[in-house]
């Protein structure tokens, strides 16, 4: 019997032992929707800002990873299955507002004024963003002839070594 494009996919499926694609996206919002809300508890309860400034650290590094996997890997290979083009792009253009913001954040201390509004503007941002994937651009990806989990293999090894790299820069 001849091995069908769908028959090879399945069984490259069954290697991989990670999440496909939209499954790591999908975790990774999931994960950072939580360290939002963590963070305006820490605001609600007037806690240190060693402790906001470390949140907001992390919630800064997790998301400059997420956004350049999905630039380099996942939007690339999501554009040219789906011909998604302007989710896509306005994608592209809310990770830029993302970008910027995450950049003043780091820039500033938590003792600065503005600083605990655009930790929450960046997070009314990116609650946005995720949901428009989740509900438009995801299941468009998942109709198309895509190998999900080889992409999101790719993604995982890539975010690993990013996270490497920039959260040692991030330590230092």
């Amino acid at each position: 019997m001849p091995t069908t494009a769908k028959t090879a996919a399945k069984k490259t499926a069954a290697k991989t032992t990670g999440p496909d694609a939209v499954q790591l996206l999908t975790a990774d919002h999931k994960e950072v929707r939580k360290l939002f809300k963590d963070y305006e508890k820490l605001v609600r309860a007037n806690k240190g800002e060693d402790e906001k400034q470390a949140l907001a650290e992390h919630i800064c590094l997790l998301l400059t990873v997420h956004t350049q996997i999905e630039e380099e890997l996942f939007y690339p290979a999501a554009r040219k299955a789906t011909k998604s083009t302007d989710l896509l792009d306005e994608a592209v253009v809310e990770h830029a507002s993302a970008k910027d913001l995450i950049s003043q954040i780091q820039d500033m201390e938590p003792s600065e004024d503005l600083y605990d509004a655009k930790v929450t503007v960046l997070g009314e941002y990116i609650d946005h963003h995720a949901t428009e994937e989740e509900d438009e651009l995801f299941p468009k990806v998942k109709r198309a002839q895509l190998d999900l989990h080889r992409l999101g293999d790719a993604m995982a090894s890539r975010k690993d070594a990013l996270m490497s790299e920039l959260g040692a820069e991030v330590a230092a």
